[in-house]
Parts: C-alpha cells; sequence; structure tokens
C-alpha cells in the first residue's frame, strides 16, 4: 500500500508544483539528468553485479525487440491506411513501441511485486534504452529529415548513454575489483528513481487540445498498453514459459510510453503535441491496465 501511495502522492506532487508555478519551467530537466546521469547508473550497479545469469534471461532482453517490431509494423499499416505524414508516423511508432521500464516500471513492481523482481526489469529497461539510442534515432532522423542518417552519429548517441555506459560497467568492473563496500551508497542513489521520476512524470504532464487527436492517441494506447502485452504473453505460452522471469516480463512490456521517446519525438518535431499526450494519457490509463494485467498474470493459472 505504501508503494501506491508514494505513486500517487509525487505525481500529484509534480502536478501541483507544475500549476502553481513553484518551480522554474524546466524544473524536470535537472531532475530528469540527476535520474539518467546518477540514479539510473547506481540501479545498474545496485543489481547487476548479483544477478544469477541462465538461459531464462533471454526472454525479458527478447520481448522489447518484439515489442519495438509489431509496433512498427502496426503503426506503418496504420499510418498508411490513414495517410498520415512522416512526423506524425515517426512520432507514433517512437511513443507506441517502448516502454517506460523504469519510471514507471520499477516503482509498479514495488507495488505489485517486490524488490527481487528489479533485476529482471533491468534487462528489459537497458534493452528498451539501446533500442530508443540506436533504432528509435534512426527513425527519428528518418522520419525528421533534419540531418543525415550516418552510423557515426548513431554510434555518439549509444556509446554516450548513461544508463547503457553503466549497464556495460556494473557487468565489467565488479568481476575485476571488489566494490562491494559502494553497495549502501548504490542503493541509497538507487532508491532517488522511483519518487524523483514520478515526480518528474507530474511536472511534465499536460492533456490540453486531446480530443482532436482522440483517433491516434487511442490506435497507439491500444497497441502500447493492451496489444504489446498480449503479445509477449501469447510467445510465452507458444514457447511453454513459465515462473516469475516470465511473468515479469509480460508486466513490464505492459508499460506505458517511455518518456524519453516523447522528448525525442519533440526533439525532432514529430508531432510533439500528439506525443505527449500520448505519454501522458497513458501514465494514468496505465494505472487501470496495469491492474489488470497483475491480475491476469496472477490469478489465472498461466504461469
Amino acid at each position: 500500500m505504501a508503494n501506491f501511495i508514494l505513486i500517487g502522492l509525487c505525481i500529484i506532487a509534480g502536478i501541483l508544483f507544475r500549476k502553481s508555478k513553484t518551480l522554474p519551467k524546466d524544473a524536470h530537466k535537472g531532475i530528469n539528468a540527476w535520474i539518467i546521469y546518477i540514479a539510473l547508473p547506481a540501479v545498474s550497479f545496485k543489481y547487476l553485479p548479483h544477478i544469477v545469469w541462465s538461459k531464462d534471461l533471454l526472454f525479458p532482453a527478447f520481448a522489447p525487440i518484439c515489442i519495438w517490431m509489431f509496433g512498427w509494423l502496426f503503426i506503418t499499416a496504420y499510418s498508411r491506411i490513414r495517410k498520415l505524414s512522416s512526423a506524425t508516423t515517426g512520432g507514433l511508432k517512437l511513443v507506441s513501441s517502448l516502454s517506460n521500464t523504469s519510471f514507471i516500471g520499477f516503482p509498479l513492481i514495488l507495488a505489485y511485486f517486490s524488490e527481487q523482481e528489479i533485476p529482471i526489469a533491468i534487462i528489459c529497461d537497458q534493452i528498451t534504452f539501446t533500442l530508443l539510442s540506436t533504432i528509435g534515432i534512426i527513425v527519428a532522423i528518418r522520419a525528421s529529415q533534419q540531418q543525415k542518417l550516418n552510423g557515426k552519429l548513431v554510434l555518439k548517441k549509444v556509446l554516450s548513454f548513461p544508463p547503457l555506459v553503466g549497464c556495460v560497467l556494473a557487468l565489467i568492473i565488479p568481476r575485476l575489483l571488489n566494490i562491494s563496500f559502494l553497495d549502501p551508497l548504490f542503493e541509497k542513489l538507487a532508491g532517488t528513481v522511483g519518487p524523483l521520476a514520478l515526480f518528474s512524470i507530474g511536472l511534465q504532464l499536460k492533456f490540453g487540445g486531446w480530443f482532436s487527436e482522440l483517433k491516434h492517441i487511442s490506435i497507439a494506447l491500444l497497441y502500447k498498453l493492451i496489444l504489446a502485452p498480449l503479445s509477449i504473453l501469447l510467445i510465452a505460452i507458444l514457447l511453454g514459459m513459465t515462473g516469475t522471469i516470465t511473468k515479469i516480463t509480460i508486466f513490464e512490456m505492459a508499460m506505458p510510453t517511455l518518456l524519453t521517446a516523447g522528448v525525442v519525438a519533440d526533439q525532432y518535431n514529430l508531432n510533439p503535441k500528439l506525443a505527449n499526450l500520448v505519454v501522458g494519457i497513458g501514465i494514468l490509463l496505465s494505472f487501470i491496465t496495469t491492474a489488470l494485467w497483475w491480475v491476469v498474470l496472477t490469478h489465472f493459472g498461466l504461469f
């Protein structure tokens, strides 16, 4: 119960601070910088060195890739039917196919499951960020036609992304050096992710002008909140996969849109109004849909 109260409290606080204009307009950027450059790498150092690796962990690495591929096909088909512009199509691909596996995912896993499942979520999260940093950037560049697409640009984006760098270092350094004395530090830094991320979300939530974009928003969220996790659930059933890893992976794929996907859509002018509406409305709806997915995953005897 405390985790649900924390989620609601932090988001509402962010909304109230934004409406009261107590904080500067771009205050969320400073908070997000702390999360991306400090807190998320600390999460990797807290959990990854203690993961017992097995072939079963390929599933949480595989799932975000499937979600991206299915989402790309789904939005491509929809955009051709509706004859959408390349900018709107690119924005919809970004906000439909990447899950908020950390900012929303971590707090909800703590709320519905336990801290022991966080390492599985981290694997989903790192693959998701890698997809955004590579294929996501390629889609954004092609859709916006603002920059020439080249391998050097993509490589620079990937190698300079702090959560991914933190993940790689967290896998390598503990094998070479004993840094267990830093575990309390990593624990305290990692503990800031949930509250600050949720507060940042509250600062950014805006819903003005949503009705004119309702059809596009509905399609994007139909895929992200329902069809995406359903596809991974069906794959798990077909492969005969069961257990906690499978359950947490499906739950992570039910998360709303990755916030950074909306930021990228805005940066490349890919119908940023629509992208931000999908992000904001998706977050609110996800508190209902993830509760339903939790019921399906824990009470239907599938896993």
